[in-house]
């Protein structure tokens, strides 16, 4: 008989994080979740900031847990969302808390971007969606403003990356979070050098890409003793949450799509090559990387940010209403009575989204709504 083994697996999102541990007897999988978090960004002066100490707290605390109450675990691995990214100095040093993809820094960067590579040449080049905040983008936001960050960093890592550094010390890119940068060959699966000199960028922060799956090393000893858990594997999963999700559709064949919603939706197919071409470019589609050599060829759209943010606003003001209740609110209100365009750029990062919302609708010449049932279903 095949002994049970405990899998346990972070899934980080824009909104929350969890630890689920899976239970794998040889046949089955079942699955238990062991905590659940809150993942609240900081915004700073004029700058937005995912706060990863406390996420990092967090997971430290949901590896106490599976220890003490679920029996332990025998492996650990990490996703998270795409593009951001630490910055490391010398020895390792953490260099600030990264920034958040919504941080405005991004404006207007991409005409900057595309006056050294033209779009068509950038998409040939990389087969990623053109958005804003993409690691590419992002990076040379930190350029442009001369940042002193980018100027010593000596290693970039994408989010998940960072947690497994700082639970084993090694220092890597996995494959399915760094396909979304719009710095990576996405024939050759590495990071187009070519590109990275084209924008003068510091090659050296550029390290070592690997596959899903791969056994990064044991837990540290101090985090195993400080933990309960003993010093098992961390092993690179799927580091891209999308890339994590379509793995495990359960699909047979290639006759099939998929739509996976969070802060972000995601539509698309899994299929074999990339698929780079002008129609592709024009329809802002994007290759991004997927389990065992496969791409992810998808859109991203817009999800349920414009939901969360509301949530988070009316909080904030005393009316800390669940997601059931709201979906209630929103079935008892007048459907269609105004419609908002959910990729406008107001709804980027306001600070009030249902006051945002309000007045957009105004600017269109509908109704704004009021309650939170009419905010929400509009």
């Amino acid at each position: 008989m095949t002994a049970t083994r405990n899998l346990l697996a972070f899934d980080l999102g824009a909104e929350s994080g969890r630890a689920v541990l899976g239970k794998f007897d040889g046949q089955k999988i079942s699955l238990q979740e062991v905590h659940r978090f809150a993942n609240t960004p900081a915004a700073t002066l004029d700058t937005f900031h995912w706060d990863v100490l406390n996420l990092y707290n967090e997971i430290l605390a949901g590896m106490r847990k599976s220890a003490h109450s679920f029996g332990g675990a025998d492996s650990v691995g990490i996703d998270t969302w795409g593009v951001d990214f630490a910055l490391l100095g010398r020895g390792g040093t953490l260099l600030g808390n990264p920034r958040h993809y919504r941080d405005p820094h991004t404006e207007g960067v991409m005409d900057l971007a595309f006056r050294t590579v033209p779009p068509a040449l950038l998409f040939g080049r990389t087969g990623i969606q053109f958005m804003r905040f993409n690691t590419l983008f992002q990076l040379l936001a930190l350029q442009r403003d001369r940042s002193p960050l980018l100027e010593v960093a000596e290693t970039m890592l994408f989010i998940p990356d960072l947690f497994h550094y700082f639970l084993t010390g090694i220092k890597v890119n996995e494959y399915t979070n760094a396909s979304t940068s719009q710095l990576l060959d996405p024939a050759a699966r590495n990071w187009h050098s070519v590109l990275i000199r084209d924008f003068r960028l510091p090659e050296k922060i550029f390290g070592t890409i690997v596959s899903p799956g791969t056994v990064l090393g044991p837990l540290r000893n101090r985090i195993a003793g400080d933990t309960g858990l003993s010093p098992v594997p961390v092993i690179a999963p799927a580091t891209h949450d999308t890339a994590a999700a379509v793995a495990a559709v359960p699909a047979q064949g290639k006759n099939w799509a998929f739509i996976s919603s969070g802060t972000w939706s995601l539509m698309g197919a899994e299929i074999d090559q990339p698929l780079v071409n002008e129609e592709v470019r024009a329809a802002n589609f994007t290759n991004e990387g997927g389990i065992g050599g496969t791409i992810r060829f998808l859109k991203n759209i817009a999800g349920l940010w414009l939901v969360q943010e509301c949530r988070r606003a009316w909080e904030r003001e005393g009316r800390p209403y669940t997601y059931d209740e709201l979906t209630a609110f929103a079935s008892t209100a007048k459907p269609f009575a105004s419609l908002v365009d959910p990729d406008d750029a107001s709804f980027m990062l306001p600070s009030h989204m249902p006051d945002t919302l309000a007045a957009f609708c105004r600017k269109t010449g509908q109704p704004a709504p009021q309650e939170p049932g009419a905010v929400v279903r509009c």
